[in-house]
């Protein structure tokens, strides 16, 4: 990635051939772009991903032919929430200042810029294709979701119990961070759930989300374990995976959630909605063996394995956790929707199976 960039944070629909060439040449690139054209890619709620097919003027010398950018949400509730959170700053200060560290695989950034102010951003990355994005709805199969712990425990190892980390409060649950998400807020999208969808959600879904505001507090501050990087949406639409023509095998994209945490908060949520239950039930014990063995050989020592499973079974809520949340502060759209009911039987599926609910004091 390039300097700090002088360039405008501009929309997408404002990008010029004029500013793509000064970003690809800030990027390394000694070309001219003499045409661009942009197309919306992806199903982002929180930002808009754009594919830009370029032209160039003479020799192209080895630039690319496309790449994406992101930018914020035209949405203003979807938007309203990038900000007020802080993902636009937070995901721009990830392939800033952590990517090149953080073990995990994820596109070239050519270029990233933010306004602290106004949290308006540019990102400027590689573009994945032929690799092709997870589908939440459709899930992973067992080999993929084999390949995406590789990837979890590549982020994982790479700032294990990194105490520098908490003194960037631009990082979710971090020492320095601004407190997160309050319990009387998570009552309240609760309520505004279960008023907006009513007789749709399951009897025992909503017995666990009772349940989860009744203990809030422990769900969030009951963690006391070995703390890294975590994504925090880790999840299929938030993956790109290798096709036939080529492609990394899998690349991790959103980092607008990262944090400083538990593992499992990746690994268990993946697990709840990526795999069918009886499949996830079958092959969980074979995946998170393999992904503790490769968190020793990465240079992770002291946790257990047995420490690890009470940990996943802690985090078994944060899949249901965040389709109801998630639900009520972005636009809902018919496939969101579906989309986060699926999040939700998935979630807690995975609650009824770890016995998490005997873990909570009330």
């Amino acid at each position: 990635m390039g300097e700090a960039l002088e360039l405008p944070i501009l929309a997408s629909s404002e990008i010029t051939p004029e500013w793509m060439t000064g970003a690809l040449r800030k990027a390394g690139h000694e070309v001219t772009v003499k045409e661009l054209a942009g197309k919306r890619v992806g199903t982002g709620q929180v930002g808009e991903s754009v594919r830009f097919a370029l032209t160039y003027s003479g020799d192209a010398k080895g630039a690319p032919s496309t790449v994406v950018g992101k930018f914020p949400s035209s949405d203003p509730d979807s938007r309203a929430t990038g900000v007020n959170f802080g993902n636009y700053i937070r995901e721009v200060n990830f392939y800033r200042d952590l990517k090149a560290s953080a073990g995990v695989t994820t596109p070239i950034c050519l270029h990233a810029d933010v306004d602290p102010e106004t949290s308006d951003f540019v990102l400027l990355m590689e573009d994945l294709a032929p690799a092709q994005p997870g589908d939440q709805m459709k899930g992973t199969s067992v080999a993929e979701a084999a390949l995406v712990l590789e990837e979890a425990a590549k982020l994982h190892a790479s700032h294990w119990n990194d105490e520098a980390m908490d003194d960037l409060p631009w990082l979710f649950e971090t020492k320095a961070a601004p407190k997160r998400t309050q319990p009387d807020l998570i009552k309240l999208l609760w309520q505004g759930f279960r008023e907006r969808y009513g007789s749709r959600i399951p009897a025992d879904c909503v017995e666990i989300g009772e349940a989860i505001t009744r203990n809030y507090e422990f769900f969030k501050d009951g963690y006391d374990g070995p703390k890294c990087l975590t994504h925090n949406d880790f999840r299929p639409d938030n993956m790109m995976f290798g096709t036939a023509e080529g492609g990394y095998p899998v690349a991790v994209v959103d980092w607008q959630s990262i944090g400083y945490g538990c593992c499992m908060a990746d690994v268990s949520y993946f697990l709840s909605g990526a795999l069918k239950r009886e499949e996830r039930k079958t092959h969980e014990h074979e995946l998170l063996s393999t992904y503790h063995r490769r968190l020793g050989e990465l240079g992770v020592t002291g946790y257990s394995f047995e420490e690890m499973m009470k940990h996943y079974a802690l985090f078994s809520f944060s899949l249901f956790n965040m389709a109801f949340t998630a639900s009520m502060i972005v636009e809902r759209t018919e496939r969101g929707d579906n989309m986060f009911f699926q999040m939700l039987r998935g979630g807690a599926d995975h609650v009824l199976d770890t016995g998490a609910l005997d873990l909570l004091p009330h």
